[in-house]
């Protein structure tokens, strides 16, 4: 029988720090949203014409590539590695300053120079073909970071979103693992392959390049949407269907996103530029984190973030706003667009304000009676390779791991483990939630006991 979680536990040693980092993130967030009223042309708490122009970098290296870059850190467990999201993120504040730009676009060089260094090293511990994904992913972050001191912004826009891409794409190629396939890691290399040459092209044939881009982000759209389990999901109940239903709105996303891009280019009208960089940047990027908040944040916290039906208002004003803003650009409606645009900074501000009330309302370090216990709990802060990044891994402590493993194979519950218990459990789940997921290149097991299932009930 289980025992009982105490009603309180000290915070994970390091929690902290890794909070501070964060919330170098979280004010990137918030002074994107800033740029975002501003480029909407309307009232917003800082009026910078600076804020503006810089809003792009802010979002996709200050507060995605922070977020992405924390995650990976503290999956290497090393102190050095918490480098590579700070200076992400204090970059992206530095270009909001009237410091000289160039000191925040170097910042955030460094960081990503530091973010390809974590992922060597993770790739060093765990040489597998999904980490030579995200080290590749890495290398595009960086690629990025450096068109822009040497280019414009304009420029950068499909090395970015080869960074989100292939970044989002190897976590869940890695989490479904069992249920795409032997053939998904092959699959994967190749188009990251692929969509890593289109990008290159485009530095020659700018026109060529950016219509490859899109055709390949199409391809990986597809991918994903027939290959990974969330569609299967929809049919479940609790935080699974929440996570299945915004997954596929943000694979959706990237496939019109790349569709735009393939047929209309990059920079060849405003209303295409809009949606291609929204659709991957908010429908596809943003999709993502609101999707894997509930696990996201218990692992660097180590406070749990227990699913609860209102995180559906932020992830559905998301999408409708994108739906009205994207109709509202083909057409022309400007002022109908203006009201999409808004809707999705209210979407950001109200996921903001749900996750931080979850998080304050839960138990600290352990599992609320409705959230997910493995996620929140202090050994997950403790292992290394732990944390959970977009693709999302969470992580208990690996001796709970081997007493539950039998514990769950249904769809409800499950148990997810590291590569090589998952090799000692075969049919013990299948796919994201199912619950096997691939090994961490920190290699500690994680585990979700038979009560987390009282989730989805």
């Amino acid at each position: 029988m289980t025992q009982p979680l105490p009603a309180s536990r000290p915070r994970p040693r390091g929690a902290r720090g890794r909070l501070a980092v964060l919330a170098l993130g979280g004010g990137c967030l918030i002074a994107g949203l800033d740029a975002a009223l501003l480029r909407l042309d309307l009232w917003a708490p800082v009026d910078s014409a600076r804020v503006g122009d810089v809003h792009g970098l802010v979002m996709a290296l200050g507060f995605l590539g922070t977020l992405i870059a924390l995650e990976r850190a503290q999956a290497l467990h090393r102190n050095w590695a918490y480098l590579a999201p700070v200076l992400l993120g204090l970059g992206g504040l530095v270009l909001l300053t009237p410091a000289p730009r160039l000191l925040g676009n170097l910042l955030q060089v460094e960081g990503a120079v530091l973010f390809v260094v974590v992922y060597l090293a993770l790739w060093q511990r765990a040489p597998r073909p999904l980490v030579a994904v995200q080290v590749l992913s890495a290398v595009l972050a960086l690629g990025g970071a450096v068109v822009v001191v040497l280019v414009d912004i304009p420029a950068a826009v499909s090395w970015l979103a080869g960074f989100i891409v292939l970044t989002i794409a190897s976590e869940r190629a890695e989490l479904a693992q069992l249920w795409m396939g032997p053939r998904a890691e092959r699959t994967l290399l190749g188009l990251s392959a692929a969509l890593t040459l289109a990008i290159a092209a485009g530095l020659a044939f700018p026109a060529v390049g950016q219509r490859l881009v899109g055709v390949v982000l199409v391809g990986c759209a597809g991918w994903l949407v027939l290959r990974d389990a969330a569609r299967h999901q929809l049919r479940l109940r609790g935080q699974r269907r929440y996570i299945a239903v915004a997954l596929l709105a943000g694979y959706l996303n990237l496939a019109l996103a790349g569709g735009v891009l393939a047929v209309r280019g990059l920079v060849a009208d405003q209303a295409g530029y809009d949606i291609v960089v929204h659709g991957v940047f908010l429908g596809f990027a943003v999709s993502m984190v609101m999707a894997h908040a509930p696990v996201i944040l218990p692992a660097v916290l180590g406070r749990p973030l227990p699913y609860r039906p209102v995180l559906y208002l932020p992830l559905v004003l998301l999408h409708g706003g994108l739906l009205v803003r994207f109709t509202a650009a083909f057409v022309g409606a400007e002022q109908v667009w203006r009201v999409g645009g808004v809707v999705t900074v209210v979407a950001m501000l109200v996921f903001l304000l749900t996750a931080v009330t979850l998080v304050v309302r839960g138990e600290p370090g352990g599992a609320s009676p409705r959230g997910r216990g493995a996620a929140g709990s202090a050994g997950a802060a403790r292992a290394p390779g732990s944390a959970a990044g977009p693709g999302m891994r969470g992580a208990a402590d690996s001796a709970g791991a081997a007493k539950a493993a039998g514990s769950a194979g249904s769809a409800d519950g499950g148990v997810a483990m590291g590569s090589a218990g998952a090799a000692k459990a075969p049919g013990s789940a299948g796919g994201l939630d199912g619950r096997l997921r691939a090994g961490s290149p920190g290699g500690n097991g994680v585990v979700e006991t038979a009560r987390t299932r009282k989730a989805d009930r």
